[in-house]
């Protein structure tokens, strides 16, 4: 590559640029439908975290419902418990003491009920919104399928041809000096249509229609240095001869009409 001369370089170029253009027209048949698919994973994903979290949210209610449910059954041998004790005091300060402690554990037993009936009443509702997020990961599943299915289609129609030409970019890469190189993959990545090297055509750069003024062309056509476009940046490879004789090419003069003597 070092002994390349630029007509050379410019060849290589316009070689890689052929081959990045029928990429982005293989890319142009896929439309949106890799984002699409991407985002429908992503909403997925989303989906799939929030039930994953609303069931741990579950787990933790039945958790309480069953620690006051346990609860209860403590309470309720205590009281029992204290019940007995009743039968056996000495005086009525033991008895008020017990008397007491028995209305702690029946306050604790409706304290515990309460719980477990809100547990409940949560856990319905947790429920709805996890039967909810799971009816819209079935619906988005099945768009999912189907985009899949379309990508599936246009990428197996292409695959061998995008093969072909992403083997035949890394080689047409590899004839270019790397500063050059970086140059027109930047350029690549900052512009709509993709095109880093063009032609003049019709006295203008292709892609952005700026004019190119006739001293800049004329180095274009010598190619004895890489010429770029001061206001894209495009890589200027060549003029298309074809459009500037069209240009200079003089129009017929029209026929002079002879007007005939009379007598």
């Amino acid at each position: 590559m070092e002994n390349q001369t630029v007509a050379q370089k410019l060849e290589a170029l316009v070689k890689l640029q052929s081959i990045d253009s029928k990429l982005d027209e293989i890319k142009k048949l896929r439309g949106d439908l890799p984002d699409e698919v991407q985002d429908l994973e992503d909403e997925m994903e989303g989906y799939k975290v929030r039930k994953g979290k609303y069931e741990a949210e579950l787990k933790d209610l039945e958790d309480i419902i069953k620690k006051n449910k346990e609860g209860i059954k403590e309470a309720e041998k205590l009281v029992k418990k204290y019940n007995e004790q009743q039968k056996n005091v000495k005086n009525n300060r033991e008895y008020d003491a017990i008397t007491k402690e028995v209305e702690l554990q029946e306050l604790e037993v409706q304290i515990c009920e309460k719980r477990i009936k809100e547990g409940k009443e949560k856990i319905e509702a947790k429920k709805k919104e996890i039967d909810g997020i799971e009816n819209q990961i079935n619906e988005r599943l099945k768009d999912l399928d189907t985009k899949k299915g379309e990508l599936t289609d246009i990428l197996g129609e292409n695959e061998e041809e995008e093969k072909r030409l992403l083997s035949e970019r890394e080689k047409a890469s590899k004839k270019i000096e790397d500063k050059l190189l970086k140059h027109y993959n930047r350029l690549r990545g900052s512009l709509t249509n993709g095109l880093a090297v063009v032609r003049v055509v019709r006295g203008a750069a292709e892609g952005c229609n700026i004019i190119i003024p006739p001293q800049k062309i004329a180095e274009i056509r010598e190619k004895k240095k890489i010429v770029i476009d001061e206001h894209s940046g495009r890589i200027l490879a060549d003029v298309d001869l074809g459009s500037m004789e069209e240009e200079v090419k003089p129009k017929k003069a029209a026929p002079v009409k002879r007007t005939k003597k009379v007598g």
